[in-house]
């Protein structure tokens, strides 16, 4: 079972902003995207898209898909906490796999 990942914005402040000494402005700034955009990426009230991931893995030496992974990663774990399985109608089953063969 997953643990609760922490929101990328997490991440992008303590990781990478706080040891660069940037703040929110300047890092908007280097961005190309407004201070309160950035703010609400960091305060984890707004998830990190296709295009963001791709800016930052340019700004901080990175991959656009560990953006994107930490992303889906959070939203995955706070869908599983909401989704209540049981009341969900089981169409296809897969059948067990094969021991014992050769």
């Amino acid at each position: 079972m997953m643990y609760n990942p922490p929101h990328p914005g997490e991440i992008l402040k303590e990781d990478y902003l706080e040891p660069l000494g940037l703040s929110i402005s300047d890092a908007a700034k280097g961005l190309g995207i407004s201070r309160k955009g950035l703010s609400e990426i960091v305060n984890g009230r707004t998830g990190i898209s296709p295009v963001m991931a791709v800016k930052l893995s340019k700004a901080f030496d990175t991959t656009a898909e560990l953006w994107l992974n930490l992303q889906s990663q959070y939203d995955l774990w706070h869908a599983e906490q909401e989704v209540d399985r049981e009341s969900v109608v089981v169409y296809w089953k897969s059948a067990p796999a094969a021991v014992g063969l050769t």
